[in-house]
């Protein structure tokens, strides 16, 4: 009788410290000679399999700790919510890059969503025209950029690399704008360059793309929002803060229409 193979056992994890190995149980029956001899075959034990440790899988953001430790007591107290939930918290990352006309050039739109990839770790989607217009030279379905919704552990580590890396690492940087709020607690902001990233080389930069990011929350001001941001370390300009802007009424035609009329019968 043909002597069995001997499979060599991996008593030792692949990566140190960050897997375990975890050995099976179960064994595995090869089968030889008479495919229809369901009995005879080589009894062998699987070998031990590497699985990721629970703890790096579970484990939790420092930003979104600091939030939950000390930013929610604060603003419960500065704002004297009376529910947990009133509490305002980031829901969404928003990221868009437009491109324009360098969207139709295959090499540059590739290019373009590896830099956004390795920048925000989630691969973007690109975005297209939905209608066709003839003085910009659009039409249907023609790709004008990409987009990256962020959420959950991927959402906190983009906004703690764009406030502790990305930003300082501006020209000439004096601090973010604290007037750019929409007026339903959502915060906007711009770059210029997106080689500002520590994941992107300058040496390796082919054109210089500009981002927009816009940071959604769950605030019913701007103030709220303000502080929410403030707390987690956003860096805005001094002497500034959400300023309430009194929007004048739009009149529609049938007003100056009753104004001609007045004037008329004088």
């Amino acid at each position: 009788m043909a002597s069995s193979p001997s499979l060599l056992r991996s008593t030792t994890p692949s990566f140190p410290g960050q897997f375990t190995a975890v050995p099976t149980l179960h064994s595995v029956r090869l089968p030889y000679g008479n495919p229809r001899n369901r009995w005879g075959g080589l009894s062998v034990k699987a070998a031990s399999v590497v699985l990721v440790d629970k703890t790096d899988a579970t484990k939790v953001h420092r930003l979104k700790t600091n939030y939950l430790e000390k930013i929610i007591p604060l603003l419960k107290e500065e704002f004297s919510y009376t529910n947990i939930h009133q509490v305002p918290k980031l829901e969404k990352i928003v990221v868009n890059c437009g491109m324009g006309q360098a969207a139709q050039n295959e090499k540059g739109l590739d290019a373009a969503v590896k830099e956004l990839a390795s920048i925000t770790g989630q691969r973007p989607v690109i975005t297209r025209a939905k209608k066709a217009i003839a003085t910009f030279k659009l039409r249907e379905g023609q790709p004008t950029g990409i987009a990256c919704t962020l959420r959950g552990k991927v959402m906190y580590a983009f906004l703690d690399r764009m406030i502790n890396l990305g930003l300082p690492r501006t020209r000439d940087f004096q601090g973010v704008n604290p007037n750019s709020f929409d007026g339903h607690g959502n915060y906007n902001i711009g770059f210029k360059d997106q080689g500002v990233f520590p994941e992107i080389r300058y040496d390796v930069i082919g054109k210089q793309r500009g981002m927009d990011v816009c940071i959604v929350t769950s605030a019913k001001t701007d103030k709220e929002c303000f502080r929410l941001l403030a707390l987690m370390g956003m860096p805005f300009r001094e002497g500034g803060g959400p300023v309430n802007v009194v929007r004048k009424k739009k009149l529609k035609s049938h007003h100056f229409d009753s104004k001609a009329k007045a004037d008329a019968r004088r």
